[in-house]
């Protein structure tokens, strides 16, 4: 449960956030195939849980529960395997070979389901762990479908391996965690095969190699969904970084953007967003609402600058001035402004930065704002 419960979430998380990628680019094979492979993996995630399994078995018979977490699963991998055929072919040849790619697919699917509707109704433990293996039907549902996940995971490592090896570290490090995780899979699935043969033969089989199985696939599982939420976690960490500082230096620069907007109201930018209130919420509107009232901000001070200048200010651009000095003329030179006065001829720099980038321009203004805000 202490995994389970973690693990299911991440997958939640991880399927909504793919299925808004997807809605945004609904033409793009690889997003649409490791999509699928997601929300396959999430669908599955319930029928491998005992409340799960009891309220599916109560309903449709010992079993479907069962059947249905393994085709879902059967399903994922064949999607993983889709998701490096899109991105490594070209689309024809993407789209050949994941057509050719599901005839096993479906193969495995009917071999499984065949076996569960042959299994007798009387046999009603089929986990894996304590299952009668010696009944044919319940030995072939566990070797038709520890084969194909072996096949599709097996295929898919080494393409996991190369593009681990090409990325940047970000995603590298998303890869190298899938590729970890993909790997004790198939070593766990090879090891399960192994002592289905056995017990199907009757041969007793030590506990401590079913325990080292299944230890070794609940370490895999987590670590494979890790690595594949991995690069986008991160990049989504990294965007509220970025929302979170643009909304706290818009913030900050009320007092200038108040101070100039009062004088100049003509110069606001006022195309406003189709969804107001989604446009407040959602990261792109704060971003939107941040540039802006840069603009006006340095608008207001290339329009104010005149009056500053006929203080006796000169090219702030050395930094010699004060924020405090810089935002009393400010004020005074508002004052004239709104006293009528003719708008001098020399103009003078504002709050320059000593670089030419974005960010410094923005510290130069919010250094003037939070002068403003301290008288």
């Amino acid at each position: 449960m202490a995994v389970t419960v973690p693990l299911g979430v991440v997958l939640v998380i991880a399927v909504a956030w793919k299925l808004y990628q997807l809605i945004k680019a609904p033409h793009d094979r690889p997003l649409r195939a490791v999509t699928l492979c997601l929300v396959c993996a999430g669908m599955a995630f319930p029928f491998g849980q005992a409340a799960g399994r009891r309220v599916v078995d109560s309903a449709a018979g010992p079993g479907t529960a069962l059947l249905l977490q393994n085709v879902l699963l059967l399903g994922a991998v064949y999607w993983l395997m889709c998701f490096y055929l899109h991105s490594a072919s070209d689309q024809h040849q993407g789209r050949v070979r994941a057509r050719w790619e599901a005839v096993p697919l479906v193969v495995a699917v009917a071999v499984i389901s065949i076996a569960a509707v042959a299994t007798p109704r009387s046999v009603e433990d089929r986990m894996y762990e304590t299952a009668d293996m010696r009944v044919t039907p319940v030995a072939v549902f566990y070797v038709v479908a520890g084969l194909y996940l072996a096949y599709a995971l097996a295929s898919a490592l080494p393409w996991t391996w190369r593009y681990a090896r090409m990325s940047t570290r970000q995603l590298a490090t998303g890869l190298w965690l899938a590729a970890a995780g993909m790997a004790g899979m198939v070593a766990a699935d090879v090891i399960r095969l192994v002592l289905v043969v056995f017990r199907w033969r009757g041969n007793p089989v030590p506990p401590v190699l079913t325990f080292s199985a299944g230890l070794l696939l609940a370490i895999a599982i987590p670590l494979f969904v890790i690595g594949i939420t991995y690069p986008g976690l991160v990049t989504r960490i990294a965007a509220l970084r970025i929302w979170r500082n643009h909304r706290r230096v818009y913030w900050r620069l009320h007092p200038l953007w108040t101070a100039l907007h009062e004088v100049y109201p003509e110069d606001a930018l006022h195309r406003v967003p189709v969804g107001l209130w989604s446009d407040r919420l959602s990261l792109r509107g704060v971003h939107r609402r941040y540039y802006r009232r840069v603009i006006e901000c340095r608008d207001g001070l290339v329009r104010i600058s005149p009056y500053v200048a006929q203080l006796g200010v000169h090219d702030d651009r050395t930094g010699t001035s004060s924020p405090a000095l810089l935002a009393e003329h400010l004020r005074t030179a508002l004052r004239t402004y709104a006293a009528g006065r003719p708008t001098p001829s020399t103009a003078v720099p504002m709050a320059m930065p000593h670089t030419d980038d974005l960010d410094a321009d923005v510290q130069q203004l919010v250094v003037l704002a939070d002068a403003l805000r301290q008288e």
